[in-house]
């Protein structure tokens, strides 16, 4: 319903005195109402003072009582531009700030005039908006400059905040840069835009111009710059500006030893961030989630859990930072366990939270755990988010479920190369290499032009799936066709392939024409090759130039201790283990995990600390035995200590995944699936011993161990007995 105009009387009456006090003392809009009706009745003039009162009210709550206020704004007979700046104030303050966007369209179809304090309020409103608000800013800057006020520093600033707060960091400094008058807020704004949109660089840059034109930064300023320094971990220019800092005697309050822990967290200088945070109290969130953030990225997961701990208040950036540093640090079972703490605390995920939940169960290799995080991204409203299916699609390959991958990938609609090369990943690690050609032959002739990632995928995938003249071809390919100069990884992944379909002097001759100096992780593929076929002197040549290159690499000397040992060069074996003791380089320990009713359940080799040992190595021997029936001898050849032939036999039965299947085979039914993971690879015994396994007791057996998954089911395993 439309507001009735405030008419005036023909002649000024004098305003009763009751009807003034009955304004000055009005606290609610229904209050305002009663009495402008009275006003209507009265057809006084007097919507000065009647909506200098209503606007005073804390109207931002309430969007119809905004409404209310624009609408008799808009209906006085004389509005006042004094007024109508406190009514965009007052709508700016609200919760949608489309309705000063809107209110400032009404005003401007009223024919009202605005001034220099308009501006600026209609501007912040539609850097917040966001929707459409790139045209609004556009058009308020033109009719800026219609209305002589582009030379105005009030309102210039306040163009190039909302061209900043918009994504437009170029425009907004080709506004700055025409300011004749830079003051000390004018440079805030536009540093802190360079920092909102990412251009971290620009704003150091930046800070040293305003330095060199005499502006002293306050502390607003520094603290922004030290989080570019963060950003773009350069201790360099965050020492300079702590230095500065000092020199200059400026008493540091908490928001800038906040931003001073966070910049040295950021940058790995674990050792100052502590001190500064050692003298800082009380200790707050920022700083605090800093030093958490900073000692997980550095691995001492135990350090950051203790700080966050003793935080009596967290918020969602604390509960991530600790649950990223979880999964990071191969932990993913306390990243797991720390994400149902805070889901059940109410604290709500974010999509940086649920990426780093969704890692830590793909490292964990636990289906049932994937599949409970997929039904929480679904009912959570997060399966729509490109990043967080691509996520999933690796969750899934990499706890052994093609099916559920390919299923992602396929209801996809719109598919960017991160969601292809995943999928190729996915069919690369299960030693699927015609599939993954076939959906990189599918990405082409959508139009998706591949990554240098998506080219280590291919390669893993002919590698692992011995396509040798395949590989060749989608090597030259990337060379010829898309133009991409190949790393290091590549050139490790056509190593690995020359060197496991036996082309062992074809990979060293490939090494010696590459561009650059090869790293331990081409020299590597090729040891790796020559363990598999135990050609000690070519190992020995290797393992040379890689210690060269990384002298306390333990897997040069367990690489190269097990060609000895394959070779039954004891001695050799004896000497390498001795020089491995004397350099203080320890071997990776094996285990084996698999999931059964929503736990996890670890073995190391040997494991005796099992609850439920006793039955695990009872029916561990009950297998042995149905598998000797069928064939099955231990191959006590892949034992690499020199140990007496029933030492021998007892060691290689007792591998980590063996006693995993027992349990497996324990608390499972024939035609069940069984998943297990190793972080090392699996051996020639433990494979021969799992693919019977699968036909004798009638379980579909899923392995993964450290580079591919192994599928056994009926007496046979998806890698053809190649991998």
């Amino acid at each position: 319903m439309e507001t009735a105009t405030l008419k005036p009387l023909a002649a000024a009456l004098p305003t009763p005195p009751s009807l003034n006090h009955r304004i000055l003392t009005a606290t609610t809009v229904p209050h305002f109402k009663q009495i402008h009706a009275q006003i209507l009745r009265s057809g006084l003039d007097i919507s000065a003072p009647f909506l200098s009162r209503l606007l005073a009210l804390p109207l931002a709550s309430s969007p119809s009582s905004l409404d209310y206020a624009l609408s008799v704004l808009l209906q006085s007979p004389s509005p006042d531009f004094r007024l109508a700046n406190r009514a965009l104030r007052a709508l700016s303050r609200a919760a949608d700030p489309r309705r000063t966007l809107v209110a400032y369209g009404r005003l401007r179809r009223a024919g009202l005039a605005l001034d220099r304090f308009s501006f600026p309020t209609v501007l912040r409103a539609a850097a917040r908006a966001r929707v459409v608000s790139g045209v609004v800013a556009r058009e308020v800057h033109g009719l800026v400059a219609k209305t002589g006020l582009d030379a105005d520093p009030f309102v210039q600033t306040a163009v190039v905040g909302a061209y900043a707060a918009l994504g437009g960091a170029a425009e907004a400094r080709m506004v700055f840069d025409r300011m004749h008058h830079r003051d000390l807020v004018a440079w805030s704004v536009m540093l802190d835009g360079y920092c909102q949109s990412g251009c971290y660089n620009e704003a150091l840059q930046l800070f040293d111009e305003m330095k060199s034109s005499g502006v002293i930064p306050d502390r607003v300023i520094l603290a922004t710059i030290l989080s570019a320094c963060a950003r773009t971990r350069n201790l360099t220019s965050g020492g300079a500006v702590h230095s500065y800092i000092v020199e200059s005697n400026l008493s540091i309050d908490a928001h800038l030893q906040s931003a001073l822990i966070s910049m040295y967290s950021n940058c790995g200088s674990m050792d100052t961030a502590q001190r500064l945070y050692d003298d800082m109290s009380p200790k707050n969130l920022v700083a605090s989630t800093a030093m958490v953030f900073g000692y997980a990225k550095l691995g001492k997961i135990a350090v950051a859990r203790s700080i966050f701990d003793q935080m009596t208040d967290k918020d969602l950036v604390c509960w991530s930072a600790m649950i990223s540093g979880y999964a990071e640090s191969d932990q993913p079972n306390e990243a797991l366990k720390l994400f149902n703490e805070m889901h059940l605390l109410g604290v709500k995920p974010d999509q940086i939270t649920m990426l780093s939940v969704i890692s830590a169960c793909a490292n964990m290799g636990a289906i049932d755990q994937a599949k409970w995080v997929h039904i929480f991204v679904d009912k959570n409203g997060f399966h729509q988010i490109l990043s967080i299916r691509n996520a999933l699609i690796d969750m899934y390959s990499k706890c052994g479920s093609l099916v559920d991958a390919r299923t992602i990938f396929d209801e996809t609609a719109f598919k960017d190369v991160i969601t292809w090369t995943s999928m190729i990943t996915g069919f690369a690690m299960h030693g699927n290499g015609m599939s993954a050609l076939a959906v990189f032959d599918h990405m082409i002739s959508e139009g998706v032009k591949p990554n240098g990632v998506t080219f280590i995928s291919l390669l893993y995938a002919c590698s692992h799936a011995g396509l040798v003249n395949e590989g060749r071809r989608i090597f030259e390919s990337m060379i010829q066709d898309y133009r991409l100069e190949p790393k290091h990884e590549h050139y490790g992944c056509m190593v690995d392939l020359l060197g496991r379909a036996r082309l062992l002097q074809e990979a060293l001759e490939f090494i010696e024409s590459m561009p650059f100096a090869p790293n331990v992780v081409v020299w590597g593929s090729l040891l790796g090759a020559c363990r598999i076929h135990g050609d000690v002197k070519l190992g020995e040549l290797v393992a040379r130039r890689l210690l060269e290159l990384d002298p306390n690499h333990d897997g040069a000397y367990v690489l190269l201790s097990n060609i000895y040992a394959k070779a039954s060069r004891w001695e050799d074996v004896r000497e390498v283990r001795n020089l491995m003791k004397n350099k203080g380089v320890i071997k990776e320990a094996g285990f084996s995990w698999i999931e059964l009713n929503g736990h996890v359940h670890e073995f190391m080799m040997g494991d005796k600390c099992h609850p439920r040992s006793s039955e695990i190595y009872g029916k561990l021997d009950e297998v042995v035995k149905e598998l000797e029936l069928v064939g099955y001898a231990p191959d006590t050849a892949t034992v690499l200590v020199d140990l007496q032939e029933e030492e021998k036999r007892e060691a290689i039965l007792f591998h980590s995944e063996k006693l995993a299947l027992s349990l497996g085979l324990i608390d499972s039914k024939k035609g069940s699936l069984i998943h297990i993971a190793k972080n090392i690879r699996v051996c020639n015994d433990c494979h021969t011993f799992m693919r019977l396994a699968s036909k004798v007791f009638e379980r579909e057996i899923v392995l993964r161990d450290r580079t591919r998954f192994h599928h056994y089911k009926d007496g046979v395993c998806s890698c053809g007995d190649f991998w």
